[in-house]
């Protein structure tokens, strides 16, 4: 594992040189995969990493175990609060659709969710900015595969280290790096609601997901939801479409 650790560091410095920036920053949810890119910016980047922590209408819970991963791996660090940003956009597009009758209930939640997610990227950009920084994201292999991430919210970065590496891997990267075994035990969850877990989202498990992913037999229920879900967010791994051009 140290030699995984030592090439993506390596590479990680590669990306700030060819970019010609100071260094790099994340966003610290509390969970997991931030952590272990909150700790491999920190070990590229020593003087020049930041860890942003951005409650958005958050359970306070998720504050305290991302400033635990804050603290154990001594990256610099801010925290900008969302929730007011985010309640006054949310609140003024509600209300322009209830007045033209087409507000949708049913959508509400997820579009709650995902403009939290593109709030929290608007505002990394932002730092990244100022500071000169690159945004690094936290995706591992299994949320890219089924496009468990918002577009253009927790997906829109610029550089990706765990995307090929399976939950399981980033799991046993994190207990490498030392990161709090708190983090490490507790439910994977992106924080959009109360109660709310990414396995119960999705409809299968991580593990399963690692298991598909290294080819390895799976019960065929778990494998067509994940391939329903894989082909459904084709177009999250992908640039804009284009037109073809067309002859006149």
């Amino acid at each position: 594992m140290q030699a995984h650790v030592d090439a993506i560091v390596e590479w990680l410095q590669q990306k700030v040189k060819e970019a010609n920036v100071e260094g790099l920053l994340v966003g610290v949810s509390g969970g997991i995969d931030s952590a272990v890119v909150a700790n491999l910016i920190k070990l590229a980047c020593p003087e020049h990493s930041l860890g942003v922590i951005m409650p958005c209408k958050s359970n306070p819970s998720d504050q305290n175990y991302a400033q635990g991963v804050i603290d154990a791996c001594e990256i610099d660090h801010m925290t900008v609060d969302l929730t007011e940003t985010h309640e006054t956009m949310f609140s003024a597009i509600k209300k322009q659709l209830q007045n033209k009758q087409t507000f949708n209930h049913e959508q509400e939640q997820l579009a709650d969710a995902n403009l939290r997610a593109r709030l929290r990227m608007s505002t990394l950009y932002t730092l990244a900015t100022n500071y000169r920084y690159l945004v690094v994201g936290t995706d591992n292999a299994a949320e890219w595969y089924t496009g468990y991430f918002t577009k253009y919210g927790d997906g829109g970065v610029d550089l990706v280290p765990l995307v090929n590496y399976t939950k399981g891997e980033v799991r046993e990267m994190a207990r490498h790096l030392n990161v709090p075994a708190e983090i490490i035990d507790k439910k994977p969850s992106a924080g959009l609601w109360e109660g709310q877990t990414d396995e119960n989202e999705m409809g299968t498990t991580y593990d399963m997901i690692d298991k598909h992913l290294k080819g390895e037999p799976i019960p065929d229920k778990d494998r067509e939801i994940i391939e329903s879900l894989h082909r459904r967010s084709a177009h999250k791994r992908q640039l804009a479409a284009a037109p073809p051009v067309f002859d006149m």
